[in-house]
């Protein structure tokens, strides 16, 4: 199936900057169909880039309607209304680990779950390390589910001169898993990297 719509959740792990990109990479090719927002990314975003809750759900809401992680009364809610496709990015170990063993007790979870019952794509980016057996059991379990995982990891043969080049790369391989087409990227292109 092409990937028309999306959504996505931000949760409470380091990496709000490819979340911030990916919004940005996504909002020109498909119909971002609403925006979850854990308490803790809210943390995050202040700590990491500066911006209070208040600004950072502004910068949000110029992509899509903006939800919390505890509203089980939006249209995500529900296998009735759900995008083409999910995008977890940062996934939060307890996030993952509550979708991996079906706990709908938060949005994300809950939207999540619908998405895998519906067996659309869904794409969870974890940013841990490093990672033990609880962690591991759990990712795996999500990829038995249908999920497609894409650890927000570095890369150098892309040859990197600033964050930003880590963070395309990440937001990159994560549009890569749902087959969306971007350009934001060095690919490898084989013997020719590695010179004599």
């Amino acid at each position: 199936m092409e990937v028309r719509s999306v959504s996505v959740a931000i949760t409470g792990s380091s990496a709000v900057r490819v979340s911030l990109r990916l919004l940005e990479v996504l909002s020109s090719r498909v119909e971002i169909r609403g925006i979850i927002v854990s308490d803790g990314a809210y943390e995050v975003a202040q700590h990491e880039e500066g911006l209070e809750p208040k600004a950072f759900r502004e910068v949000l809401s110029g992509y899509s309607k903006v939800y919390s992680d505890r509203d089980m009364t939006s249209p995500l809610a529900s296998s009735s209304n759900q995008p083409d496709a999910m995008i977890i990015a940062p996934a939060s170990m307890k996030t993952v680990g509550l979708i991996a063993n079906g706990i709908s007790t938060t949005l994300a979870s809950r939207a999540a779950l619908a998405i895998l019952r519906l067996r659309r794509k869904l794409v969870v980016a974890p940013r841990e390390t490093p990672l033990g057996e609880a962690e591991l059991r759990n990712l795996l379990r999500l990829s038995t589910m249908g999920a497609l995982v894409v650890p927000l990891t570095i890369s150098f043969y892309i040859k990197p001169k600033r964050v930003e080049d880590f963070v395309d790369f990440g937001v990159g391989k994560i549009l890569d898993a749902l087959g969306i087409e971007v350009d934001i990227y060095e690919r490898w292109k084989g013997e020719d990297y590695l010179g004599d």
